[in-house]
């Protein structure tokens, strides 16, 4: 167990080494499991977060206040619109004041090639951690929690599973690419052979990629690129299909729009699921549209576990605020 997290700020999944990872989950389990029995758990108890949104929220935002409250702390809730940031505050003055206010400052914001940035920004300039809540390259909590979920389901031992991180189709706008460049990149560190499905438009960043591929060799698993989601989902353990922006190919929300729609049969239904295993689970972010994106079928079947996974949610954060924060 690597117990020297304290101070640490996790904006990349690759922040935290794969033991480091390992210390988040086991810590994890147990708040979960202090959770379920009551035991009060206040490891942050005077200790206040700043929760810093560029972009709206429901589970993020829930399970960090709820979070900061069982850790005896309290999560401050700030929208970037209603602050001064709107009107001059940098990101060094963000980092430097709040940096001396609160005990954590998360962020986020995932305005394409601004997020990421900002946050790193924040980071120089900030004496106290700084968590990603989500930019436009990462989302690490998001997949703690998914990592914690496959656990749960299929055990510590994830060698040889197949997990299939798939674009899927979904009309409301150019979601960000956060979630499977995230997946990609720490999924191959537990053993997992990860096949990556999309159409061509939807690249993800040549330097994730080139990122992921090197996970994948330095702990010999799978990783596969496929434009064709009935064959990446055969034989699957783990279906994890959402949709993601054109962003490589188009920044224009209009043009992407326009791409999207040529993709509509790129939906999770009960005929993709039943290529994979029968034991196969179906994960998602949430929120998802339904019967577009997935069908009420298959993400209200007992395959899906995307309630466990969004309330693995707090349980992973809680998790690395007592381990950074303390």
């Amino acid at each position: 167990m690597q117990t020297d997290l304290r101070g640490r700020d996790l904006i990349g999944d690759l922040d935290f080494s794969r033991e480091e990872v390992e210390t988040v989950l086991d810590v994890a389990f147990d708040l979960k499991r202090k959770r379920a029995l009551g035991e009060p758990h206040a490891y942050l108890r005077d200790k206040v977060l700043a929760m810093l949104f560029f972009f709206s929220s429901t589970r993020t935002r829930g399970s960090f206040e709820a979070g900061m409250a069982q850790l005896g702390g309290h999560a401050a809730f700030i929208e970037s619109k209603t602050t001064q940031i709107a009107h001059g505050d940098t990101p060094k003055e963000i980092g430097e004041i709040f940096g001396r206010y609160f005990d954590g400052i998360a962020i986020r914001h995932v305005d394409w090639g601004v997020g990421n940035k900002y946050l790193n920004d924040v980071a120089r300039n900030s004496r106290v951690p700084i968590l990603n809540m989500q930019c436009e390259i990462y989302h690490p909590f998001q997949i703690l929690a998914d990592l914690m979920t496959i656990v749960e389901k299929k055990g510590r031992d994830l060698r040889r599973r197949k997990m299939v991180v798939s674009w899927a189709y979904a009309a409301s706008y150019q979601k960000p690419m956060s979630v499977p460049q995230s997946l990609v990149l720490q999924m191959p560190r537990f053993g997992m052979d990860v096949v990556l499905a999309h159409p061509p438009e939807f690249k993800l960043m040549p330097d994730i990629m080139e990122q992921a591929r090197e996970q994948a060799r330095r702990y010999g698993t799978g990783f596969e690129v496929v434009d064709d989601m009935d064959k990446a989902i055969q034989g699957a353990d783990i279906v994890y299909a959402k949709s993601w922006g054109a962003m490589l190919t188009t920044t224009d929300q209009e043009q992407g729009a326009k791409i999207i729609q040529k993709y509509s049969s790129w939906i999770t239904d009960e005929r993709k699921m039943k290529l994979a295993k029968p034991d196969a689970i179906y994960m998602h972010p949430l929120p998802a549209d339904r019967n577009v994106e997935v069908t009420d079928g298959v993400i209200d079947s007992a395959q899906s576990v995307v309630y466990d996974e969004a309330e693995n949610r707090m349980h992973a954060q809680k998790a690395v605020m007592a381990l950074t924060m303390k």
